[in-house]
């Protein structure tokens, strides 16, 4: 990491080091570009970060994350909400769940049909799989040779494998890879993990060259516009220990700061509504209306019941014994509790209000359970399912308000403003609950802790919340709206990219780190292609 730059200009600067920033850096200086990647957080250090089951001690923890606030709505109760993104090198994904899932095939096939061409299935595939090293060697669906680590659930849970008998019983088939052929049905997540540890974009792409001579890495750099002349990006202002910084590119500046912070830092920069801009005394390069619109998020609601017996994570964790035991199995075996993240297993659904024959809810189990990620767990035997919409309708936005780069756009989620979410929502609620009662599981527990005898329109509106993948809010296609077009270039300027989740037309239908990863590295091909 570079503490103190001795140049001004490189050929790319990429601003964010985030699940798609740290591929491009990697992509594009192996490729004997001269980069610098800009980081507003400070390094990756700290044994919690790389533990996988480090997941609920660090998405809340303020040294690696920043806490967005979310404007209260009345769909929610009127409640105060909080997005964590990842403040640090590796970004969200050196704080997130590690689920390792694509989403469905035709969300890409929607994407292009969309506008965003050359974005199908088939096409993006190939740089799913160029990234990727999965554990079971390489297939038609995976990849080997890539440097993101990608392996099968290894730990054991009985109740986890209760849960996923009792779903095949109430009839979801098993699934024993959701990144194949569909999605639909139940079965083990696939987790981003090497050799027992996390696989961050930053473990995977950014220690294999952060001493090559091409890259510059600089932490503790806050962007605050990007600079131009005339309608060209010529570099970027930041601000590094209270001083402010210019640096200069000769090819491109791309933005990979992530969906609330790249809208918000071409609006800084005069890309935007021009009503915006002029009301915050912004000088205009660019008119875009649509910068910061069309953000997306899957919202959540998770259903809790009491074990009979003290088999929850909750109990064992309370047990010397166990934990000990745990950390054997992690060290030398390279399995058990602290290899997983925030899910085990789970699976996907098709509710009366599926379209297209596409599963529309996605089940995430635990055999733990908290109040949120971060909390304490219960002092019960917890086990949790969440469901959640996998494409939601609802659509919000992103904006500044304040020409300081410090102070967090405003965020309006709109969740449930459709009225098809929330049927969809409870839909999945009603088939959790089912789930619960079949043969191979309805006598494991004896109480359901949540949602209790709330009904499940007012649960889901009062208890719901955020599953972490805001996407969208700078929409990638072809028509005159789109914020950037097929080759992520932002339109209407020069020399300047938008490269992470906020470029997705719609949200794809499940976690969205390995989509991002993806985005990282197709753009990469699309600037390396371009020169």
């Amino acid at each position: 990491m570079s503490s103190k730059l001795s140049k001004t200009t490189w050929d790319y600067i990429i601003v964010g080091a985030g699940s798609a920033g740290c591929i491009l850096a990697n992509r594009l200086s192996q490729a004997g570009n001269r980069v610098l990647l800009l980081e507003a957080g400070n390094s990756d250090k700290g044994f919690w970060l790389h533990l996988p089951i480090g997941y609920f001690k660090t998405i809340f923890d303020e040294r690696y994350s920043r806490h967005f606030s979310i404007e209260p709505q009345e769909q929610t109760s009127n409640r105060a909400m909080m997005w964590p993104r990842g403040r640090v090198l590796g970004g969200s994904s050196s704080i997130n769940g590690l689920i390792y899932i694509r989403g469905q095939k035709e969300d890409y096939n929607d994407w292009e049909k969309a506008g965003a061409k050359g974005w199908d299935y088939d096409s993006v595939l190939p740089f799913f799989k160029k990234s990727e090293s999965y554990s079971e060697g390489p297939n038609k669906y995976h990849g080997a040779g890539g440097g993101l680590g990608v392996s099968n659930l290894r730990n054991n849970d009985l109740t986890c494998s209760a849960w996923l008998k009792a779903a095949q019983e109430f009839g979801l088939p098993s699934n024993s890879d959701f990144n194949a052929d569909t999605d639909f049905g139940v079965g083990a997540y696939q987790l981003s993990i090497k050799n027992g540890w996390r696989s961050s974009s930053a473990q995977a792409f950014l220690r294999p060259v952060e001493d090559s001579p091409n890259l510059d890495i600089q932490t503790g750099a806050l962007v605050s516009r990007v600079l131009f002349r005339k309608d060209t990006a010529i570099g970027v202002e930041c601000v590094i220990h209270d001083e402010i910084k210019q640096f200069f590119v000769e090819k491109e500046v791309i933005l990979s700061a992530g969906t609330l912070q790249s809208p918000q830092l071409l609006e800084l920069s005069g890309i935007g509504s021009e009503d915006r801009l002029k009301e915050m005394g912004i000088k205009i390069i660019q008119s875009a209306k649509e910068v910061g619109e069309n953000l997306q998020d899957h919202y959540q609601a998770r259903t809790i019941v009491r074990l009979k017996d003290q088999v929850s994570l909750n109990d064992q964790v309370k047990n010397p014994l166990e934990v000990a035991k745990m950390g054997v199995n992690w060290l030398l075996f390279n399995k058990g509790p602290l290899t997983v993240g925030a899910g085990q297993v789970g699976g996907f659904a098709k509710t009366q209000y599926a379209l297209d024959g596409r599963a529309d809810i996605q089940f995430n189990v635990m055999p733990l359970s908290a109040d949120r990620p971060g909390d304490p767990l219960h002092d019960y035997s917890g086990f949790t399912v969440s469901a959640c919409q996998c494409r939601p309708v609802s659509r919000g936005s992103v904006h500044i308000n304040s020409k300081d780069p410090q102070v967090q756009p405003k965020i309006t989620s709109n969740y449930l403003s459709e009225d098809v979410d929330l049927k969809v929502l409870v839909a999945g609620l009603e088939m959790a609950r089912e789930i619960y009662q079949q043969k191979s599981f309805r006598n494991l527990w004896v109480e359901e802790m949540l949602p209790g005898k709330d009904g499940l329109k007012d649960f889901a509106r009062s208890k719901g919340g955020t599953v972490y993948h805001p996407t969208g809010t700078c929409r990638m296609g072809e028509d005159d709206g789109a914020v950037v077009d097929s080759q992520l270039r932002v339109r209407g300027v020069n020399n300047l990219r938008v490269v992470d989740a906020s470029v997705m037309p719609a949200i794809i239908s499940a976690n969205t780190n390995a989509a991002s990863i993806m985005i990282g590295e197709k753009g990469a091909n699309l600037i390396l292609e371009s020169t």
